[in-house]
């Protein structure tokens, strides 16, 4: 049976549970529960991480800890009841663990390991708290430690900072808000601003000395000097080294080690350094043989300088090496230091070893402890303390110190009968009264244990040796008096002996007769000579002689001449036991010279304060003891000596001593009767204050005050102790009286001098520490009523003297914070006059620093929710006196413009801050009561009103984001609880004062808004919360979002019809709290949208407002990253619920869909713009939201805005032609006027020209960078005709020179050709804008199949490729995945008319063959039927599908949208004809390049001939005539009679054109070919025999039919059996000639030998180099192999050639030049031939039929009736009519030339028609025959090789092509004009005539198109294109400049041109064709 636990509350889960039994919990590790119910070992209950869930656990599982519960029963809480520290330690670590795991998925790695070492620090330390056996200051510390690591931890990860008070998490709820506040500031400042250490200490280790011949011991000293005073300022550091340099004892670091302690602030500069001198033990000259002495010696060595500023940058300096340098004469040594700093380099020079000291030093600051704490190793491993020279800057009490400082500074000596100087050695022994030494009192530095004796370092041959060595002797007091010091002198000889002889001594007593010790300073003592063998061990024998030259010769002047040896010391004494102050003795003897006590006391204000503090206790015994004497005698004067003794240690030096006399006061002070002398004397000076002219002394007594009291508090005590309590009246009238005199003074006001007010300042800043003393003797109340009137006393008059007016605020400053104010019956009489004072200087604005504090103060005292009947009361007084002025002050303070300074900032965050928090404060403590009794208070309704928009500002600024640091998240929803609580109340007043007639919009907007921006709060969204903190949250204040929700909707339905006054305002307001992602507050608010929609209907009849305003408001916010998919659904669900009862419904829904429809447009946006790098998915979401703007919203603004977005993205992914064309749209948009625009986006105020002008070049410009320049020539003319218009000539000019780079850019630089790619997106899991549709993606550069695939599996990383070409099925589009469908597909240009003109260069022709297309082609071979082993072609088909895109390519996306697909199927017929006719183009093009020299070498002409003749002779086109031309298939298809003979005829084309082909071969062909030539040749006669072909017709033989440049041509019409004969539309085959594209498939090989063979002869782009580089390209017996397609995408028809991936990049690019498709070949004649004028007719009338064009001398049915047929045309008609039954072709009669010339190309001259015995019908039944042309060929412009055809050269029958052929809008005129083949003589060689006169107006007049215009489809253009790019129409458009032509006329009008130009230079070698 389950029973409800009573102890087991709460565990921790110690071992993971699966939960796999019924009702099982499953839990992990670490889990914290929450138990509820037990039974048989089992728990029931949850865990705390989701308490939603619960379920059984075994109880083993479980440790249990104690805990409190809180509100037993269904909803109880359970507290744990360990240390706060330690929750929080467990709460936070589980917080990082989860942020720790992402930064390394961030690859934060330098966070994530100091976070992780972090934690494991915490771990530890927590394992130390819960052991529990710390005390009490280890447990403090180790809680200081983990706190200090998780504000680090918090800090660093950006969490909350968390309120502290004595390490332990602070309740919010338990304390009042400004302590809050300070707690957090009191954190914050400690992160942000770190104190400055005013305390720094020098770490020093020595490492060794590095010098390449020691050999002697040496000593090394340490010490800090001060150039500047040119003195040393620390006691030494002395370390000795062995005779390798290193430390002697490296086992004892405090030898080598050194702490110099205690260096203030002022001692870091750069005129402090470290001083290091060297001595050396050993002999005396560093010359001298090792035996010359066994006597050591200490010498001069070396000294090294560094100077303290190096360490300033606070970097440890691991391994300095110090240079070490030696004086040039040993009398400089003393010196050596400052000549070095000063850098006196002629004194001295580095040691003759070149030595350098290694030390290691670091600056550490803080004070002692701290270091002692920080860097514990350094002390536990031990180190020397090297002190300053005296006391420290601040003297301790408790310190003891007794130091004597002898600096042994030089001596003068007589020779003593020597020819040399002495060589000199000081001894000094200290001696004690009874004439011993002392044992170990000289101390020659830290880091050495003191000595007995000392001995000087000795310099040669000097009678006036300087030393300057400090000695430091540490002598206990009680040795001080009688002891002495002796220095003893002897001369040290070199000799072998070494002997050390004395001659002289010196002494100096340590304390004088009197008491008195050595006076500081230099001292000149007497040298008394002696024998080498006196015994000085007897003191008495010289202790009488005198000691000092000054006392000497004060005594006996005679004997002076006897003394002219001297030697000086100089002496400092640092003691707090002993004093060299006469006068300071005298005073404290004063019983053994009454007379001199007056003197002694006026002598005191003289003495150093040192010397005071140190006889604190006896100095206070004396004055008392004095004052007990006889008080009226000396009363004043003691009076005043204890007011200096007082003031003394307000000086920081002495101020740690204030506890010393407080403990003297406490425990020693015995003057009972002092306080009747002190009260006299004390208001004898203050009623003299307002009399006195000099108030200094005054003003002293006045500052020492307190302690006055003290005394006279503490004296009072004293005898009411001793008598019982007598006098008791007598002292509180005497008090009285004193308060009585004091509040006089301060009444009275400053007049002229100001020194009064000083003095009222004086009392003012020391009197409320007086307060303290009054309550140990007088009642609380009594003593409050007492400050109150003194307090009250003051002049409230604010113009009087500033300073007196902040020293007034700061003394009742200091009464809040006094013992006094916390009283709460002293409280309620002090707080009156408190806010009195406060709500003056509050009203001024004047020190409002201390107001703050003060208002804090006064509410730290008043807990939360304190129902005491005082505590009220006060509250109502502080409401009534300042909630107005605290309101209006913050209103003021945060509308100043903030300071410059950071610490004026910092300053004034402080302020507002304090203020802020002493407003939340009073609003917390605020009961219903106070809030009645307030807005009952107001008068009127306006003052209600004022005060509301005041409240209502506050808080808006109290909501502001820069009110709090990011991370005081406690304090903000602090006031946010304070804030919604408030408003709540205040509502109802709104409710209440201001609707219906009274109606105020301002307070109601006011209200709104600030409820929004309250909602809005980013402190407020909890979904952005850690689960735990997220709990906290909630369980502590709900969630307050919803709350104001709630509201906001109470208050909405509460104003009826005043709704309309915000409509539209609060919609976007609205609108930006719906999105927020709560569910309650979205089903709370949008049913307000229904309203407004409502509303805006009653009173307009439609809601446009609220549709504009949605609409505007969802795109800024949505970009924002506000809303989701669940929030368009509930926005979609609640409103049309909402009005499915309205009348308006109908609108209502259409505008719900819109808005919806624009939702899910944004979302994709925003999504697709979270990704890094711009993708296809970016700009076409941006597309996609565009053109929403622009069709369904008719949104100006916003779609202009998103048409800049489109342009910046385009920009930043290089596509620089869509950029352009994006552009482009907001051209449009604009017109050539003066009308001013605003300034928009980047733009700034301009005229529309202006706008437009800067447009147009810019798109200029990105046209030019993407190489679409005919494009960029039309804008060109645009902006050149409006500079024309402005006569703006300057400008005209520039546009006409970039308009003419333009062209030659077009002429000079290569363009690659892009893939076109179709693209498919199936599935539920793309974004809207791209699923279940099909888009044409244009390639980047050299971009192929799988690159684009790869591409876009990259953009779509969970996108599945589809592996074959098929439309998918239903199941593909409703599939919750991403499927992709990838095929290359070929562009069909909209107008041939370029393309198919002769003469126009390559360069200007790939323009048109990849720009302004709509449609696009993909060709898939099948069989139909059974499928011939032997001859597969007999049922091989080709399944065509046509793509129309919804804009053409390239336009303002690289993809746009198929808008139709069309499908058919090509007979096996159809598609062997489209086979031959793009090899035939192939072969007429390597041809004509080959003869013009634009091929670097010949080889793609030889493998294309071999290709076609080799497979051939294997049966490649004999796999045709075993198709096609047999009797069986012709009788079963009598229908295909036209194509038969059309195929028939485009074999016998091949042939004429393969002999042609052959004969320029020969001409060309390098020696090493030959071979293969000759084979050629054989077997091209084997293939003529197979075609039943002996030898063309004589009258052929010369040449194929001629054209203006000598080209065979073909002109190729649609087939009219194409078009079915009852009008039903069939999609037509077009001329292969219209369709610039590759043949993209490899067609069957009919031979594999021949396959074979020219596998290995592969064509190659410019360079002979790469012949044979090419992989062979792989060629099966099935035309559906799919050997190229993509491993991804594996469409069921092969991929082009050009994207085969067995090919590299480098090689594809060899393979595709070697062979020309269809869509590079060039669509001009080939073959020039100059021919007899009388020739020229004809061949002219051929040529004309070329082009399309209209002739004005033929009606309409002439035109359809008399076609010109050609030998090349591919099926007509008219052909068919004049075919013969047995197949022989008859050619028509030839028409009338028309009388204008549609080629420009041409350069024939004007001639009449052909005469009839001309007539091409005289020729049945035979072909022409090839021979070369003997005339060079100026190619008209850059021509390039041509991309692959085929997979190999196989065959003669060329691949099957996705785009083998062409549409064309001109087709129905195209299809009736023909051109038949003519038999003609063989031509003779004659030069090519030049132009005449007359024919150059013919060539003028005939105009090639421009080369770019808009090609508009006529069925459907929903986006068009844009009208800027378009030429208005014209009566003569303007013309190409001309083009270059076979040859030029000599007789132009300036005479500079060449009749026979040579040959343009050919291009450079590139990789891929010139497009």
């Amino acid at each position: 049976m389950w029973i409800p636990t009573e102890h087991e509350k709460y565990g921790v889960v110690i071992a993971s549970f699966r939960g796999t039994v019924p009702y099982g919990l499953s839990l992990e590790i670490g889990d914290t529960v929450q138990i509820l119910e037990k039974c048989d070992g089992w728990y029931r209950g949850f865990a705390l991480k989701n308490p939603n869930i619960k379920g059984i656990f075994p109880s083993s599982y479980v440790h249990l800890k104690n805990a409190c519960v809180k509100n037993k029963g269904q909803f109880e809480m359970v507290i744990p009841t360990e240390d706060s520290v330690i929750t929080e330690m467990t709460s936070t670590l589980r917080d990082w663990g989860t942020m720790w795991k992402q930064l390394y998925v961030r690859n934060e790695g330098d966070l994530f390991h100091r976070l992780w070492h972090i934690m494991n620090e915490i771990l530890d330390l927590r394992r130390q708290v819960l052991v529990g056996h710390l005390t009490h200051d280890r447990m403090k510390d180790v809680k200081r430690h983990i706190t200090a690591r998780l504000d680090w931890g918090n800090e660093q990860l950006g969490l909350d900072l968390v309120p502290r008070k004595e390490y332990a998490m602070v309740d919010p709820e338990d304390i009042s808000i400004t302590e809050l506040y300070r707690l957090m500031e009191h954190r914050h400042r400690k992160k942000d601003t770190p104190v400055q250490a005013s305390s720094h200490h020098l770490f020093v280790q020595m490492k060794s000395l590095m010098c390449s011949n020691l050999g002697e011991e040496l000593e090394v000293i340490f010490s800090l000097f001060d150039s500047k005073e040119n003195r040393p300022i620390s006691e030494r550091f002395f370390l000795r080294l062995n005779r390798n340099g290193l430390p002697k004892a490296p086992d004892k670091p405090e030898r080598h080690c050194s702490l110099f302690v205690d260096l203030g602030s002022s001692e870091l500069r750069k005129d402090i350094y470290i001083t290091v001198h060297i001595i050396r033990i050993g002999r005396m000259g560093a010359g001298e043989k090792k035996n010359a002495c066994s006597v050591q010696y200490r010498r001069p060595f070396g000294c090294a300088v560094l100077s303290i500023a190096d360490l300033l940058t606070g970097e440890t300096k691991d391994d300095l090496v110090l240079k070490v340098y030696m004086c040039n004469t040993e009398s400089e040594w003393y010196q050596i230091h400052e000549n070095i700093i000063k850098k006196l380099n002629a004194r001295y020079n580095l040691t003759g070893s070149n030595a350098g000291l290694a030390v290691s030093l670091q600056l550490l600051h803080g004070d002692i402890e701290q270091i002692r704490r920080e860097y514990s190793s350094v002390f536990s491993h031990g180190v020397s303390i090297t002190r300053k020279l005296g006391f420290s800057d601040i003297i301790m009490p408790g310190e003891m110190r007794n130091d004597l400082y002898i600096t042994v500074e030089r001596g003068e000596f007589e020779k003593g009968g020597k020819s040399v100087a002495r060589n000199v050695e000081v001894t000094m022994f200290i001696v004690d009264s009874n004439g011993q030494p002392l044992k170990d009192f000289i101390s020659f530095g830290s880091g050495e244990p003191p000595a007995s004796e000392y001995h000087s370092f000795v310099l040669y041959h000097n009678n006036s040796p300087r030393w300057s060595e400090l000695l430091k002797l540490p002598i206990p007091v009680d040795k001080f008096r009688g002891s002495h010091i002796r220095f003893e002198f002897r001369h040290c000889s070199t000799k072998e002996k070494g002997e050390k002889k004395l001659f002289g001594f010196s002494f100096v007593p340590l304390m004088q007769e009197d008491g008195r010790t050595l006076p500081d300073g230099t001292h000149e003592l007497i040298v008394h000579k002696c024998e080498e063998n006196t015994n000085l061990q007897d003191t008495t024998r010289y202790l009488k002689l005198p000691f000092s030259k000054v006392i000497f010769l004060g005594n006996n002047n005679q004997t002076m001449k006897a003394t002219k040896e001297s030697f000086w010391i100089t002496s400092f004494l640092c003691s707090t036991k002993l004093t060299q102050n006469g006068d300071m003795l005298d005073l404290l003897k004063w019983r053994t010279h009454p007379d001199k006590i007056t003197g002694c006391l006026s002598k005191l204000k003289e003495i150093d304060g040192s010397e005071i503090v140190k006889f604190l206790q006896d100095t206070l015994d004396t004055l008392f003891g004095i004052l007990d004497e006889n008080s009226q005698k000396y009363g004043s004067k003691v009076f005043d000596s204890l007011v200096h003794i007082i003031n003394l240690l307000q000086d920081s030096k002495f101020h740690h001593f204030k506890p010393v006399m407080d403990t003297y006061i406490e425990s020693h002070f015995a003057g009972a009767l002092a306080y009747r002398d002190l009260i006299k004397v004390l208001k004898w000076y203050v009623d003299r204050i307002t009399e006195a002219e000099r108030q200094e002394h005054i003003q002293e007594v006045l500052k020492a005050q307190e302690y006055i009291f003290k005394y006279i508090v503490q004296s009072r005590r004293l005898f009411s102790l001793a008598t019982g309590g007598q006098n008791e009246e007598e002292f509180r009238c005497c008090i009285q009286e004193l308060l009585m005199s004091v509040r006089f003074f301060l009444s009275q006001e400053s007049k002229g001098t100001g020194a009064l007010s000083q003095s009222q300042a004086v009392f003012l800043s020391s009197f409320p520490a007086v307060y303290s003393e009054l309550l140990k003797l007088f009642d609380v109340r009594e003593v409050a009523n007492l400050v109150q009137d003194t307090l009250g006393s003051l002049p409230t008059i604010m113009h009087v003297d500033d300073s007196l007016q902040a020293i007034k605020l700061q003394c009742i400053g200091k009464t809040v914070e006094s013992q006094l104010y916390t009283n709460p019956d002293s409280r309620y009489i002090l707080l009156p006059v408190v806010l009195h004072h406060l709500h003056i200087h509050l009203q001024e604005q004047k020190d409002l620093i201390m107001c703050a504090r003060i208002l804090s103060n006064v509410f730290c005292l008043i807990k939360k929710n304190s129902s005491e009947k005082s505590v009220l009361e006060e509250i109502d007084v502080i409401v009534a006196s300042l909630l107005d002025i605290l309101l209006r002050t913050i209103l003021e303070i945060t509308s100043r413009p903030q300071a410059s300074s950071s610490a004026m900032r910092l300053q004034f965050q402080d302020v507002t801050g304090e203020f802020v928090a002493c407003l939340l404060s009073l609003l917390r403590q605020m009961t219903d009561r106070h809030y009645q009794q307030l807005l009952n208070s107001f008068s009127t309704k306006e003052e209600l009103r004022d005060f509301l928009l005041q409240i209502f500002t506050v808080f808006r600024i109290l909501i502001r984001p820069e009110m709090f640091p990011k991370d005081w998240t406690v304090m903000r929803l602090v006031a946010n609880n304070v804030i919604i609580t408030t408003v709540l109340y205040l509502s109802d007043a709104l409710r209440k004062n201001f609707l219906n007639e009274n109606f105020d919009y301002k307070i109601w907007d006011s209200y709104f808004y600030l409820a929004v921006i309250f909602i809005n709060q980013l402190c407020l969204q909890l979904e952005m919360f850690t689960p735990s903190k997220k709990k906290k949250v909630l369980e502590k204040y709900g969630d307050m979002r919803v709350t104001m929700g709630c509201e906001i909707f109470s208050m909405w339905q509460n104003l009826g019809e005043h709704k309309l006054h915000f409509i539209p305002a609060l919609i976007g307001p609205f609108l930006e709290v719906t999105l927020i992602p709560q569910p309650d507050l979205r089903n709370v608010m949008i049913p307000i949208f229904h309203d407004m929609m409502d509303w805006e209907q009653r009173r307009s009849g439609n809601f446009k407002q609220v549709e504009a305003k949605l609409i505007d408001k969802l795109d800024s916010l949505m970009s924002e990253g506000k809303g989701d998919e669940t929030y368009r659904e509930l926005f979609n669900s609640i409103l049309l619920k909402k009005i499915e009862r309205e009348t308006w419904r109908e609108s209502g829904v259409s505008l719900i869909a819109t808005v919806t429809r624009l939702m899910e447009r944004l979302l994709d946006y925003r999504d697709c713009m979270k990704i890094g790098e711009v993708d296809g998915k970016k700009i076409g979401c941006t597309v996609s939201l565009l053109n929403f703007y622009k069709t369904e919203l008719n949104k100006e603004e916003m779609y202009i805005r998103y048409i800049h977005k489109l342009y910046d993205l385009h920009l930043k992914a290089q596509n620089f032609t869509e950029a352009a064309y994006t552009l482009l749209l907001y051209d449009e948009l604009l017109e050539w006027s003066d009308r001013p625009l605003r300034e928009f986006l980047t733009y700034p105020m301009q005229t529309e020209w202006q706008r437009k002008e800067h447009l147009h070049l810019t798109i200029i410009q990105n046209f030019d960078r993407g190489k679409c320049w005919e494009n960029g020539i039309i804008l060109c003319r645009k902006i050149a005709e409006q500079y024309e218009s402005y006569y703006d000539y300057r400008n005209l000019s520039k546009m006409r020179m970039m308009e003419a780079s333009l062209y030659d850019k077009i002429m000079d630089q290569q363009r690659l050709e892009p893939e076109f790619f179709r693209v498919g997106f199936y599935g539920k899991k793309f974004p809207f804008f791209l699923r279940n549709k099909e888009f044409v993606c244009r390639g980047h550069d050299y971009e192929r199949l799988e690159a684009f695939q790869q591409r876009m599996l990259n953009e779509f990383p969970h996108a599945i490729a589809m592996q074959h070409a098929n439309q998918p099925d239903e199941t593909i589009f409703q599939a919750e995945a991403q499927y992709l469908q990838i095929y290359a597909v070929t562009p069909i240009p909209e107008s041939q008319e370029v393309l198919q003109r002769e003469g126009v260069p390559d360069n200007i022709k790939s323009f048109y063959k990849v720009n302004h297309i709509w449609k696009f082609r993909y060709d898939r071979p099948f069989h139909k039927g059974t499928k011939d082993k032997e001859n597969e072609f007999k049922s091989l088909w080709v399944e065509r599908t046509s793509l129309y895109l919804v804009q053409s390519l390239p336009g303002i996306s690289r993809w746009f949208e198929v808008e139709k697909r069309e499908v058919v199927e090509m007979s096996p017929l159809e598609n062997a004809m489209e086979v031959l006719e793009n090899k035939n183009q192939q072969l007429k093009t390597l041809i004509s390049q080959c003869q013009t020299r634009q091929m670097q070498n010949i080889n793609p002409l030889t493998m294309c001939l071999n290709g076609v003749i080799d497979a051939a002779v294997n049966g490649g086109v004999s796999r045709y005539q075993e198709a096609f031309f047999v009797k069986d298939y012709i009788l079963s298809h009598p229908e295909d009679g036209e194509k038969i003979a059309r195929l028939r005829e485009l074999m016998l084309e091949q042939a004429q054109i393969l002999e042609f082909g052959l004969a320029v071969h020969e001409k060309f062909v390098p020696q090493d070919m030959r071979p293969l030539h000759k084979k050629l040749v054989d077997q091209f006669f084997v293939m003529k025999s197979s075609f039943g072909i002996q030898e063309f017709p004589a009258c052929i033989q010369a040449s194929p039919v001629h054209f203006p440049n000598g080209s065979p041509r073909v002109c190729r019409n649609s087939a009219p059996a194409s078009m079915s004969p009852d009008g039903t539309r069939v999609i037509p085959r077009r001329s292969p000639l219209s369709y610039p594209a590759v043949n993209r498939y490899s067609s069957s090989s009919l031979s594999s030998q021949a396959s074979a063979e020219v596998s290995n002869i592969t064509g190659q782009s410019e360079s002979s180099d790469e012949v044979f580089n090419m992989q062979p390209s792989p060629s099966t017996s099935s035309l559906s192999s799919t050997h190229s397609a993509s491993p991804n995408v594996t469409s069921s028809a092969p991929s082009s050639a050009r994207a085969s991936p067995l090919l590299s990049d480098k090689h594809k690019h060899s393979r595709e030049n070697s062979c020309l498709s269809p869509r590079d070949r060039p669509c001009s004649a080939i073959y020039p031939t100059p021919v007899e004028p009388s020739q020229r007719m004809l061949f002219n009338h051929i040529g004309d039929g070329a082009l399309p064009r209209s002739d004005p001398n033929l009606s309409a049915p002439e035109k359809a009736v008399n076609p010109t047929p050609s030998s090349w045309s591919l099926d007509s008609g008219k052909e068919a009519k004049n075919m013969s039954d047995s197949g022989k072709l008859i050619s028509p009669p030839v028409p009338p030339r028309p009388t204008q010339t549609a080629s420009p190309a041409r350069h024939t001259t004007s001639v009449s028609p052909s005469p009839a015995g001309r007539s091409p019908l005289k020729v049945q039944g035979s072909v022409q025959s090839f021979t070369p042309s003997p005339v060079e060929y100026n190619s008209p412009g850059l021509s390039s090789n041509s991309p692959v055809l085929s997979g190999s050269y196989s065959s003669g029958i060329s691949s099957l092509s996705r785009c083998s052929t062409s549409e064309t809008s001109g087709f129905e005129n195209q299809a009736n004009e023909q051109s038949v083949p003519v038999p003609v003589p063989v031509p003779v060689p004659v030069p090519v005539p030049s132009f005449s006169g007359s024919e150059e107006p013919v060539r003028k007049e005939s105009k090639t198109p421009p080369p770019y215009s808009v090609y508009e489809r006529t069925l459907r253009r929903p986006v068009p294109l844009p009208h800027s790019l378009s030429i208005p129409v014209t009566s003569e458009p303007p013309a190409l400049p001309p083009k270059p032509l076979a040859a030029r006329s000599s007789h132009l009008e300036n005479g500079t041109r060449r009749t026979d130009p040579g040959p343009r230079p050919r291009p450079l070698p590139r990789k891929v064709s010139q497009l």
